[in-house]
């Protein structure tokens, strides 16, 4: 039997609906914002944000928290 329309995804307690995204948490890290997850028809796909190297001696993580950048 086939649902009539797209499947939610499930992800620890929490239920998202079809093309929904979100950042996972994780216990007992927390949210994780570095990382983003959606549902596509019932499947969840996480992926880790993608950074540029940083080619400094001293990067920073000034304005984002996931990607270092030069001073």
């Amino acid at each position: 039997m086939q649902a009539d329309g797209p499947r939610a995804c499930r992800f620890g307690r929490r239920w998202y609906l079809n093309n929904e995204s979100w950042h996972p948490s994780v216990p007992p890290f927390g949210e994780m914002k570095c990382i983003l997850c959606w549902c596509v028809s019932g499947e969840t796909h996480c992926q880790r944000q993608e950074c540029p190297p940083a080619v400094c001696a001293s990067p920073a993580r000034r304005d984002n928290p996931c990607c270092a950048k030069c001073r």
